[in-house]
């Protein structure tokens, strides 16, 4: 199955799409795709060829995509935060010839010549044509470049994962954990252009025949009274949100939610034990890199254990390895490494940084550190490079985290290693507090040594109105590193 057929296994009369007060059934999405995929065509894409997508959330966003790949080519979605020399840059990288974009793109000073043609995505599919653009030959082959997901990097410019109509689909597959079905109506709130957003909420839910009810931007009283509306059963986001819309919601208001999954950043217990309490609906949580079409462990639905990110999914293996390559036992601490079909074929036009994560026998180096259960339940326990070393015993920011989100008043924290002249690193511990709380340093570090070793505990403390987040809502430990060292010059 190429990525655009998903949609042919949903009901011609199902709704398939809710955007902003319009209603799409399958029938509908397959002409807009078709009008879509004839302008393209008739503007030259070809197989190959790349398009980019720069858009806030919308039905468009998703005819664009289906077109674009239809055609054999393959699609580029943007962040649509990114700055003009970022946007430019990822324009430039893929070669995207065409932008479809929900407003101009001031990028002409920093594309060094290259051109590129910005057309608007509302009306795009305005245009008829006699005569439709035609099909795919036979042959085209599955394994052929579908997507290309820039990840955002510790340093230099993004590399560019190239996903494969393989990958995708397979992963989509892979999904069928979330025991979706068409009468599932899913809410997509998380910016498309985020892969676990694409995979798990969009993709998935056609290929179940579902619904989706889309949302152009994330805001907390409107997000909450669609579920409540609309009778949203499905939700996927990040942690960040669930804890928002878990303090100002009421508990009727997620009636009708059957699963909600959090991932895209590691889940605090405390959020997550939270929301239960007061929805009687545990949250389940699952894990993925954009390199694996993300998705690779997840929770099924009356699964969920608290602080695991379910199970490996079906036609995946995983490997748990130490710093040399053997694997470890469970229970103890290992980088995961994943092979399947849900694997990338490499970073675009990027040999060596593809030869550096995925090695000659096929298994995809994560940068994540994770234990195992008995029962094969799997939990992150954080990525290599956030580790922090200090006087030769390594440190996990998240298990410092998670002690920190237990203390009364906390709101939300982040642990980052900075330099320390004694130790080599030391912990630095960032945080907000709830409205109306104040710090009591004096027992805040009582408790701190009543639940960590004395070598895990942050050497610093810094208050902070809110944390700086990335567009999809994580906390940015970057920012909040760069920020601190600017300070400190």
């Amino acid at each position: 199955m190429l990525v655009h057929e998903i949609i042919q296994r949903g009901r011609a009369g199902d709704i398939a799409i809710v955007d902003k007060g319009r209603s799409f059934t399958y029938a509908d999405f397959a002409l807009n795709v078709k009008k879509f995929r004839n302008r393209l065509y008739a503007l030259g894409v070809r197989e190959g060829d790349r398009v980019g997508i720069f858009s806030r959330n919308s039905a468009e966003f998703i005819f664009g995509f289906f077109a674009t790949v239809s055609l054999g080519a393959i699609s580029v979605p943007i962040n649509f935060q990114l700055s003009a020399p970022e946007t430019a840059f990822i324009l430039k990288n893929s070669e995207s010839k065409i932008v479809l974009t929900y407003q101009p793109l001031e990028v002409e000073n920093f594309l060094d010549g290259f051109e590129v043609q910005q057309l608007e995505i509302a009306t795009f599919g305005e245009t008829d044509f006699e005569v439709d653009a035609p099909e795919l030959p036979e042959d085209f082959d599955e394994n052929s470049p579908c997507m290309i997901i820039y990840t955002s990097g510790t340093t230099g410019n993004p590399k560019g994962a190239l996903l494969s109509h393989k990958n995708l689909v397979h992963n989509t597959k892979q999904c069928s954990v979330f025991k979706c079905t068409p009468e599932c109506k899913i809410l997509c709130v998380l910016p498309m252009y985020h892969c676990y957003e694409w995979t798990c909420a969009v993709l998935h839910s056609f290929y179940s025949g579902a619904e989706i009810y889309i949302m152009a931007n994330f805001k907390p009283k409107d997000m909450i009274e669609a579920v409540r509306r609309e009778q949203i059963t499905d939700i996927f986001a990040v942690p960040s949100i669930f804890s928002v819309v878990g303090a100002l919601a009421k508990p009727d208001d997620f009636k009708s939610v059957r699963y909600a999954v959090s991932a895209g950043t590691a889940l605090p217990i405390k959020i997550g034990e939270t929301f239960k309490a007061k929805f009687n609906l545990p949250l389940a949580e699952g894990y993925g890199l954009s390199e694996a079409s993300p998705a690779v462990f997840w929770t099924s639905p009356g699964e969920q254990r608290a602080g695991s990110v379910g199970k490996i999914l079906p036609d995946e293996e995983i490997s748990l390895v130490d710093a040399h390559g053997n694997e470890v036992p469970n229970g103890e601490a290992g980088e995961v490494l994943v092979r399947g079909d849900n694997v990338m074929l490499g970073y675009w036009k990027n040999p060596s940084a593809t030869a550096e994560v995925i090695d000659s026998n096929g298994w995809l180096h994560t940068g994540d550190i994770a234990k195992r259960d008995s029962d094969g339940y799997y939990y992150i326990v954080d990525r290599i490079k956030e580790m922090i070393i200090s006087m030769g015993e390594n440190i996990y920011p998240r298990e410092v985290e998670e002690v920190i989100y237990k203390f009364d008043g906390i709101l939300e924290a982040a642990v980052v290693g900075v330099s320390d002249k004694l130790r080599g690193q030391a912990g630095a511990c960032f945080y907000a507090m709830k409205p109306g709380k104040v710090m009591n340093m004096h027992d805040f570090k009582a408790f701190l040594k009543k639940n960590l070793a004395l070598y895990k505990i942050p050497r610093e403390f810094h208050q902070l109105d809110a944390l700086p987040r990335t567009s999809t809502g994580k906390i940015s430990k970057k920012q909040i590193l760069a920020d601190f060292q600017q300070s400190k010059e």
